[in-house]
């Protein structure tokens, strides 16, 4: 049997590789659970600007405490795929960018003044900052 011995930095980026379609897997997650669905649909959840979701308005506790989970996950993802390449803040705000703009009409985003705004049929505002 032979052994192959794998360099540090090769070790990282396949762990940054794992991270990233784990992050995928969590952003499929909350694509599919019903209460993300719904709360989205409903209007009571956001994208923000910065990469994690938000709250819109005064809502329950059970959407206040889901949106803490998907944004712990969401956290985990960031740290993992930054690694090395970027701070967690710089790949969460680009991430942000992309998740504002992948919105669907009728969903919330955090528009430029950190109002909610809600998507119509054109493309969402999105900070001159965003790639």
């Amino acid at each position: 049997m032979t052994r192959v011995r794998i360099s540090s930095a090769v070790g990282i980026a396949l762990g940054a590789a794992v991270l990233l379609v784990s992050g995928i897997s969590a952003a499929s997650a909350e694509g599919r659970s019903p209460a993300y669905t719904a709360a989205r649909a409903a209007g009571q959840v956001g994208e923000q600007t910065d990469g994690y979701l938000g709250v819109v308005g005064n809502q329950g506790a059970d959407v206040t405490a889901m949106v803490r989970d998907l944004n712990n996950q969401r956290r985990a993802v960031y740290t993992g795929a930054a690694a090395g390449k970027s701070t967690i803040q710089e790949y969460a705000f680009t991430t942000g960018c992309k998740l504002i703009r992948d919105t669907k009409a009728g969903e919330k985003y955090q528009g430029l003044d950190g109002s909610w705004k809600t998507r119509g049929a054109g493309a969402p505002e999105l900070d001159p900052r965003c790639p």
